[in-house]
């Protein structure tokens, strides 16, 4: 027999884990396919990474004596809030590291990119790559590749240009990249020049709501403007873009000169060719494209909400290979508004995947994310990431919330695991609630006002085996749905 008195039942305390177990309770095992072969000719990793270690020496030299000479965390190393280095410290390291302050400056912007240094408004700590740098040679390619990523920020954008020329130059660079990987050696420069010209006219093309859709060989990871049919109503493109008398040959020089600057190629005598480095990280990014591809839910096509519910099945491991070809695919900034919008959304498992999937963006989501923190459905996920891009264990970053904070989080990955996943694993949710108890926690929950809370607390009575139980979070449930107390 049961008693009818609702029992003081004791949670047993375990590190919350939001949203860990909601995408394992929907996953379903997935064939793996074999790891692909980079082409003929590639170096082995090892000396791929010998090659970027020798790339970022002197960024990793400046974020050594950063961290020596600056100590972990010590304010003052910036100036502006963007990880601009202060005048007082870029003159100490010029004159400890034998560089003129412009040298440092511009090793410390490598740095930065890299991930060898991270920047919290004043506040500089080396990466955690820097302290890999040496044993891990994986570490050190993410770093290049990152930095590889980052290039139309790593050397100066040419002076006197339309900004929106500019933006179209960088959005049809990869595909210049990819003819060049292809090619396997010199290309002239001319060619890519026809090259350039053609697909900046496709994206004009496709800005002017024309409905066709290139195929996806055409135009790898960057995004694809989704177009519409012009119609009657449709807006006129603009008789005069400015853009479009911007000649293109000096910004394919500034492309190609920029891609120099961070090791991704070489050009010289009107010829371009791709280093090792660079072709090998422009394969990674294709294979990256086409094993999204090929996936059942054609994930690189999708937007970030069907891209997300496209992983929710998938293992964690083979989730991230998907996160990193759909955000190959799409400009950084525009990948994290689309994932934060999703986030957004009524559905917790997504909110969860949106976050993950952000993980694997790093550093570049910070600002965007940091402004999410002040929204309360997504505060809890975006202080856990910042938590750990700050260099938090991922098993401690959810002490950074507030009791409020953590108990909100609860009610909404149990919303994640009643609508997609199964019962006991519902059950199983609260061992990982704050409160030590129960009643505690039934408390705390109606005091939180998350909108699932009633259709939260319902399932869990309807799962829970213990009949006492279930009837207090019953009863919980129709207080907050009449509001009584």
């Amino acid at each position: 027999m049961t008693s009818r008195t609702p029992r003081d039942s004791r949670l047993r305390l375990v590190r919350p884990r939001p949203l860990a177990a909601a995408p394992r309770a929907v996953a379903q095992g997935r064939s793996r396919r074999p790891a692909p072969r980079p082409p003929e000719g590639t170096p082995p990793p090892a000396e791929l990474a010998g090659m970027a270690r020798a790339r970022l020496a002197d960024a990793a030299r400046v974020a050594r004596w950063a961290d020596i000479s600056l100590g972990r965390g010590r304010d003052g190393a910036t100036s502006d809030g963007k990880g601009t280095l202060s005048d007082a410290t870029a003159e100490r390291a010029a004159t400890a590291l034998g560089l003129t302050p412009a040298q440092v400056r511009a090793d410390w912007d490598t740095a930065r990119l890299a991930g060898l240094v991270e920047v919290h408004g004043d506040i500089a700590r080396p990466g955690w790559r820097l302290r890999a740098w040496n044993r891990d040679d994986s570490a050190v390619l993410r770093g290049w590749v990152a930095l590889f990523d980052a290039w139309s920020l790593a050397y100066p954008e040419p002076a006197g240009r339309e900004h929106s020329a500019v933006a179209e130059v960088v959005s049809a660079m990869p595909q210049v990249l990819s003819f060049l990987q292809l090619s396997a050696g010199p290309v002239p420069v001319e060619q890519l020049l026809d090259l350039l010209e053609q697909r900046v006219t496709e994206l004009r093309t496709e800005r002017c709501e024309v409905a066709y859709v290139p195929p996806i060989a055409a135009h790898p990871f960057h995004e694809k403007v989704r177009a519409t049919p012009a119609g009657p109503g449709a807006a006129a493109a603009p008789a005069h873009d400015p853009a479009e008398a911007t000649p293109l040959a000096p910004l394919l020089d500034w492309a190609l000169d920029a891609l120099a600057y961070v090791g991704a190629l070489t050009w010289a005598d009107g010829q371009a060719t791709l280093t090792p480095l660079g072709s090998w990280a422009v394969w990674v990014k294709l294979e990256q494209i086409c094993v999204a591809a090929q996936s059942p839910a054609g994930n690189i096509e999708q937007n970030a909400e069907d891209m997300l519910r496209g992983c929710a099945g998938l293992r964690p491991n083979a989730a991230r290979a998907e996160y990193r070809a759909w955000l190959a695919a799409r400009p950084v900034g525009s990948a994290v508004t689309e994932l934060l919008d999703a986030a957004r959304g009524e559905d917790a498992l997504l909110r969860g995947l949106a976050f993950e999937a952000l993980r694997v963006v790093g550093a570049p989501a910070e600002p965007d994310v940091r402004a999410a923190a002040e929204e309360t459905t997504l505060r809890p996920y975006a202080l856990i990431w910042l938590a750990e891009q700050e260099g938090t264990d991922p098993e401690d970053a959810h002490e950074v919330l507030t009791r409020e904070e953590a108990t909100w989080l609860w009610v909404d990955t149990a919303a994640a695991v009643a609508d997609h996943g199964e019962a006991p694993l519902l059950v199983r949710h609260l061992e990982s609630a704050v409160q030590a108890t129960v009643p505690a926690l039934l408390d705390e929950v109606r005091a939180v006002g998350h909108p699932r809370t009633v259709q939260v607390l319902v399932a869990l009575a309807a799962a829970h085996p213990d009949p006492a139980l279930a009837r207090a979070v019953r009863r919980a449930a129709f207080q907050v749905h009449t509001g009584g107390s």
